[in-house]
């Protein structure tokens, strides 16, 4: 693209200043950013993060080599000594923006950016002075500014540059723009005034009679001497009657270059921020992505450059009979499968690195260039399998589960599972940014590892494992166990003092093998019914975009929001909901709003959603069935949420849309891999609200769930005071909608909305709940205390999860960081129940050798097959081990369906 070209030529040139209009900027991202964003302390915090996001762009992207924020002075401007209505029509700075300024320039100071200003001069006078002193020392200067005044600064080494639009404006572009050259900006001003500054001009003169003025007369004067050959008589009489106003204008506009500031050059030149200083801006600010990257920077800044260890390779038999020898003499050690490919149930394995002292490690190469010497498969398999075998020999590894799913296919049950680094640091940090192997060097070792590719390279030219150079495999695969292992050991440590280790070793350690099983069984998907559904959908989305089109008046690309934009805001006039970067939004919320006053917006609405669900399942899903088991294998990701629940990849199950008819139909292909089977689905009735009534200890709350009510309906009878049978389907409904309002903190907005009620009556509903039920008030409040003492919310099992902002004077409504502190907790702690009864539930069924299988978790609810004559029995296992997982003070409640496939489920009465 055209400012791709333009960047890539700023950043080929050196000794180049960019100069930002720092207020410019500041305006410019926070009218972008309109959406709420607040700190840890609930200031807002939209403006600082646009422009730290815009800082960061020049920083990493444009890369100059020197960098000035240009200030306004907080004393009186000389110009309005001048002309006392300057800038007068200016609106009062946003409440929301005025405390924003001082943590921008908190921000640019931790970046050792110099902020500079002159008394009672603005920032484009200091703009003007340190472009002119920039220019004398032969640096290249970019003004990074939306303001039309900075023009006049234009010339051979000085452009402008336009950071929302990666735009740079030269010479060229301001005669192709205005039809003038840069030494005739400030007449050019004069005559044309500026209504935002209240620089009054020439009545008349606007930029297309300013631009023929100068192109005849050259400047201010000469066009204010020749009035009289102007075209048109009230344009001459203008010009004569407002001569002085114009000269007056042009004082007004034309910039100081010479304002007496002493420049610290060497300040300028880019340099290394304040990464710790940075880290704690942005953790109070809720930056939570560059707060990380900070945090990575402070280890990085830590690190060893070079680390001496060793390695060896074990290539012949007398060395690996020596390296077994020594083996059986460790009661923990870390291995590590270098394989071909990244899908553990189709994957052979090129080498076995393994380390049980710090700094040296053993590599036992099984595939290589064929020049090389290994060793055989089953060979090294069949000696190594009694340690891998062994409950009483610990094995670590990062990600130890993909490695013990690759030993399956050859037969080998890892059973002596230690502590996987991966899932031990989640434990420590799981608002971490990653857990990978990469980053825990850093942060637990202070040291940089091999990438993978320096090893098999990138793109069209990527090798396979086994055609690396073994010593050079080696050498990446040793550091990886080696790293592994260290960091293992630190880990182990840091979980016993965080007394944390407890919830490693009995929940998240065992749950490894679980989730491993599920994984391997995997589940059958009818790939034939997909296609007819598939089918179906295309024949629907046909009709669709006639309908659309026939709506819109004519054909036009939907998938354009360009396009789409022109249609709903140009040509149907509908009012825009909220803007970004490149114009009107057109995404999902702005097309629900608009929904109810148009039926177009509608229809885009449903065919996005049928498009996506063609795409993202009935299209994607039957190629991503193994060939080799005929079975979908989805993944289980125990880090993938801070709460600590589950998450599903590769695909993703857990996200199927069950709310319309096409999307609740794909679970239709999910079908038993046997005859004589049927699925088993078990789900917690409205666990996280007995999770809350049992954290609460609310009586009321508490003695509906005793009882066995319809807590839905018990709650609507307490608020608005009728008996149980007096409750209608709306009462029920205003009902739920606060029952789970609580546990997300929702406004009287958010339910007004939500509900279609008023403002005023959601807020009552709210308020009556909270007196009627005023133990979860309390339960609520208490939450909040303790994680605003301790920095953490924390589950039934002692899963902590950091959060920062939990105000002190807070009011009822809450803001992000307090809706999430409740959350966690009380999510949190329905995923530490599901898991521990998926460990139970595993346990009894390999146990009593029980033939039905786990096969997939999704947030509350466990699926299985079975066959149907051992249906009962596992009925009873599965609802005993998940009403009894953990002690609550509430009954747990199972729902069970069976059928034969996982749409056509039926509710059974247990």
């Amino acid at each position: 693209s055209d400012w791709q070209s333009d960047l890539q030529m700023a950043i080929s040139m050196t000794d180049t200043l960019y100069l930002v209009d720092t207020m410019s900027l500041i305006f410019q991202v926070f009218y972008a950013i309109r959406q709420p964003m607040s700190g840890t302390r609930g200031q807002p915090t939209n403006a600082v993060f646009g422009f730290t996001g815009d800082l960061k762009f020049l920083l990493n992207e444009i890369k100059p080599t020197h960098l000035i924020f240009a200030m306004d002075s907080p004393a009186p401007a000389q110009r309005n000594e001048i002309y006392p209505e300057y800038k007068a029509n200016r609106d009062e700075m946003p409440e929301d923006l005025r405390p924003q300024i001082e943590m921008i320039s908190d921000v640019i100071a931790a970046y050792n950016i110099p902020a500079i200003e002159c008394p009672g001069w603005e920032a484009d006078d200091v703009i003007a002075t340190v472009t002119r002193q920039a220019v004398d020392r032969q640096l290249d200067v970019r003004i990074v500014t939306a303001d039309k005044d900075i023009r006049q600064l234009i010339g051979p080494h000085v452009q402008l540059y336009n950071i929302r639009k990666r735009q740079f404006m030269d010479e060229k572009y301001l005669m192709q723009d205005w039809g003038i050259r840069p030494d005739q900006v400030v007449d050019f001003q004069s005559l044309v005034g500026d209504p935002v500054d209240n620089v009054p001009g020439v009545p008349l003169v606007g930029p297309k009679k300013a631009m023929v003025l100068l192109s005849e007369f050259e400047s201010l004067e000469a066009v204010l001497a020749n009035a009289d050959k102007a075209k048109g008589k009230k344009l001459q009489e203008n010009l004569k009657t407002f001569a002085d106003q114009a000269r007056l204008s042009r004082e007004l506009v034309e910039l100081k270059n010479n304002l007496p500031l002493e420049i610290d050059w060497d300040a300028a030149r880019i340099s290394a921020p304040d990464h710790e200083r940075l880290f704690d801006l942005f953790t109070d600010f809720a930056f939570g992505r560059y707060a990380d990257d900070m945090r990575d920077k402070m280890v990085e800044d830590k690190i060893e450059d070079v680390h001496e260890r060793q390695w060896a390779v074990v290539d012949t038999s007398e060395k690996f009979q020596q390296f077994v020898a020594e083996l059986k003499q460790q009661k923990v050690f870390c291995f590590d499968l270098e394989t071909t490919g990244l899908n553990a149930l189709r994957a052979d394995i090129v080498g076995w690195a393994i380390c049980w002292q710090a700094d040296s490690a053993h590599y036992i190469p099984i595939a290589g260039p064929s020049d090389q010497t290994t060793l055989g498969h089953d060979t090294v398999l069949s000696a190594l399998r009694p340690f891998l075998e062994d409950p009483h020999i610990e094995v670590v590894n990062q990600n130890i589960k993909y490695d013990m799913m690759v030993l399956r296919r050859f037969g080998v049950e890892l059973r002596g599972i230690g502590v996987d680094p991966m899932i031990g640091d989640f434990l420590l940090d799981s608002g971490a940014r990653s857990h990978g192997l990469d980053r825990l060097a850093k942060q637990y070792l202070h040291r940089r590892t091999i990438p993978i590719s320096d090893l098999i390279g990138k793109g069209k030219k990527q090798k396979t494992m086994f055609e690396v150079d073994i010593d050079r495999a080696a050498e990446y695969a040793t550091e990886d166990a080696d790293v592994a292992w260290q960091v293992a050991k630190r880990i182990r440590e840091e979980l016993k003092n965080e007394s944390l280790w407890d919830l490693y070793w009995d929940l998240e350690r065992p749950l490894i093998t679980v989730l491993a099983d599920m994984e391997v069984a995997g589940i059958r998907v009818d790939v034939d019914e997909l296609k007819q559904q598939s089918a179906a959908i295309s024949t629907k989305l046909d009709a669709i975009t006639d309908e659309i089109h026939e709506i819109a008046g004519r054909s036009f690309n939907i998938d354009s929001p360009k396009q789409l934009g022109a249609i709903l805001f140009d040509e149907l006039k509908l009012p825009v909901q909220k803007r970004t970067k490149t114009g009107a939004s057109t995404d999902q919320d702005s097309l629900e709003r608009l929904a109810t006053l148009h039926p177009l917006p509608a229809k885009i609405i449903e065919q996005r959603h049928l498009s996506k669900l063609k795409g993202t399942y009935l299209d994607a899903l039957p190629e991503m069935v193994n060939p080799d088991t005929e079975k979908i294998h989805t993944s289980f990701n125990q880090i993938g949420a801070a709460t600590g629940r589950l998450s599903s990849s590769d695909p993703n199950l857990q996200n199927i849309p069950i709310r319309t008819e096409e999307g609740s139909r794909v679970r239709r292909a999910f079908t038993p891999s046997e005859p004589g089977w049927t699925l088993l689905c078990a789900d917690y009735s409205q666990i996280e609200l007995r999770m809350l009534a049992h954290f609460s200890k609310d009586a009321e709350l508490q003695a509906a769930f005793l009882r066995g009510d319809d807590i839905h309906t018990a709650v609507a009878a307490e608020v608005f005071g009728v008996k149980d049978d007096n409750v209608d389907s709306a009462m029920r409904r205003i009902a739920k909608a606060v029952n789970f309002g609580v546990i997300y903190g929702q406004t009287p907005w958010g339910l007004a909305a939500a509900l279609e009620i008023s403002k005023d009556e959601a807020a009552e509903f709210i308020e009556s709940y909270f007196t009627r039920y005023a133990g979860v008030r309390e339960y609520l409040e208490d939450i909040l205390q303790d994680v605003a003492s301790s920095g953490y919310a924390r589950t039934i099992l002692g899963r902590r999860r950091p959060i920062t902002g939990i105000r002190v004077g807070r009011r009822r409504q809450l803001n992000l960081p307090e809706r999430t502190a409740i959350n966690s907790v009380i999510q949190g702690s329905a995923a530490d129940l599901i898991k521990r009864a998926m460990i139970n539930i595993h346990k009894r069924l390999r146990d009593e050798q029980h033939p039905a299988r786990m096969l997939l978790q999704i947030h509350d609810e466990l699926v299985f097959e079975v066959p149907q004559r051992d249906v009962e029995s596992l009925i009873s296992l599965v609802c005993h081990e998940m009403e009894t997982a953990i002690d609550v003070s509430v009954p747990l409640v199972v729902d069970v369906k069976i059928g034969d496939n996982w749409l056509d489920t039926e509710r059974l009465e247990v």
